[in-house]
């Protein structure tokens, strides 16, 4: 029994010893300076593409901000943010009462003028009246003068009868001149006053304008994207100043992504480049684009006249990608010809552009 609890013994040891032995070789080996693996392919030609990441928004290509031209209150209000609207759809209306009352002054000075240029003319008639009776005294005096003349001569009439004769030819050519005189002044007022009807007729013009633009209609078809205004509040016209915006129009059939590329990476950029764009609402999905317009100028110079540049400013220009309509192709419908995702509505989403350089 002792022999066998001292073999027991040991093999306990000699199975201890074992594993001492057999962990110290392992750690030895996970102790020394391993490789660097590496990976072997086939050597053969293939094509390097450059990419350049960029990040922006997406806006729609074509934007029409509507500010309304008249001063007033917004009386009737018929859209709505989020509408879709045709060009001359009726948008709003703007109180039209004062316009309306300028509009009939308008009309009364139209016709005032009209009255005075009439009565211009009238004056003008009256005086070629006047000049026409002056001549036929005229002539008839002129004959009487010559007859005197012979008479006088023959001593059948005397010196004072003679004179008197002449005195009236001269004054009815006197006459005559100074009638001619007033028809050219009379004929100059009815010019003058034909002047100031068409001056009055073009102020109506003026009114009139301003009392059709308190109806703001739509100058494209598109969807309302924004809305500025409430009914009853006033607007600012934009005749002398910026005027109050009234509502926005895009048309969001046609987008663009509109990036800030830095100075380092824009040389490499060109018009044409194919564009993969990833948008935040669409993840593991690429949509497609190609660069339009690159900017000339950094969007963050500063003018002559402003503060100085310093050497620890970015320099960023603008990069325009027109986006693919056929790459969100399967986001459309009959019912919804415009996708319903965040990446294809007005300015909000931030995305990220590679933009294929070679």
């Amino acid at each position: 029994m002792a022999k066998r609890n001292r073999s027991n013994l040991w093999l306990y040891i000699l199975i201890g010893l074992t594993v001492v032995v057999i962990g110290i070789v392992a750690w030895r080996n996970n102790s020394k300076p391993k490789g660097e693996k590496v990976s072997i392919e086939k050597v053969e030609k293939r094509t390097i593409r450059e990419m350049v990441s960029a990040s922006g928004k997406v806006f729609p290509v074509t934007e029409v901000k509507i500010s309304s031209d008249v001063s007033g209150e917004v009386v009737e209000l018929y859209v709505e943010e989020g509408d879709s609207v045709v060009v001359g759809q009726l948008m709003a209306r703007i109180d039209p009462d004062a316009y309306q009352s300028q509009v009939e002054r308008g009309v009364a000075g139209v016709n005032t003028a009209k009255s005075q240029a009439a009565n211009a003319l009238s004056s003008v008639e009256t005086l070629r009246a006047q000049r026409e009776q002056v001549v036929a005294q005229l002539n008839n005096a002129r004959d009487i003068h010559k007859r005197n003349e012979k008479l006088h001569k023959e001593g059948v009439i005397s010196d004072a009868d003679f004179e008197s004769s002449q005195s009236n030819l001269l004054s009815l050519e006197a006459n005559l001149r100074s009638a001619e005189a007033s028809i050219r002044a009379s004929e100059q007022g009815a010019k003058a006053a034909e002047y100031s009807v068409k001056s009055a007729e073009a102020g109506l013009k003026e009114l009139q304008t301003s009392l059709k633009r308190t109806t703001l209609y739509a100058p494209m078809g598109g969807i309302v994207s924004m809305l500025n205004v409430e009914k009853g509040e006033r607007v600012v016209g934009n005749a002398l100043m910026a005027g109050t915006e009234v509502v926005r129009i895009a048309n969001l059939y046609k987008m663009e992504v509109q990036v800030e590329v830095s100075e380092n990476d824009i040389p490499r950029v060109s018009l044409g480049d194919p564009v993969d764009i990833e948008v935040d609402a669409y993840i593991g999905r690429k949509f497609k684009g190609k660069v339009t317009q690159i900017a000339n100028s950094a969007n963050n110079a500063s003018s002559i006249a402003g503060v100085a540049l310093t050497s620890d400013q970015v320099t960023n220009f603008v990069v325009k990608i027109d986006i693919d309509r056929a790459s969100y192709k399967d986001l459309i419908s009959p019912t919804s010809p415009i996708p319903s995702a965040p990446a294809c509505r007005p300015p909000s989403i931030s995305i990220r552009i590679p933009l294929k350089t070679s």
